[in-house]
């Protein structure tokens, strides 16, 4: 499990939905832009609750935005 990892495409989805802006996104999430900046980063892996407003955000299901691989 050690080297499980959860990715993500938040970036690109957020530049796929009208450029959206990383606080843009935080405020529909309910977190900061500091959030938004570590999980883009891969520095941060969201709760499953932030993980589902994150996707419901977007309007998309959720193993768009987070992929795991172990």
């Amino acid at each position: 499990m050690a080297n499980a990892r959860i990715n993500n495409r938040i970036r690109r989805l957020r530049f796929d939905h009208d450029e959206m802006t990383q606080e843009e996104l935080a405020s529909r999430a309910g977190c900061t832009r500091q959030t938004i900046i570590a999980l883009e980063q891969g520095k941060y892996v969201p709760s499953i609750e932030l993980a589902f407003k994150i996707a419901r955000a977007f309007g998309v299901p959720l193993e768009e935005v987070f992929q795991y691989e172990d």
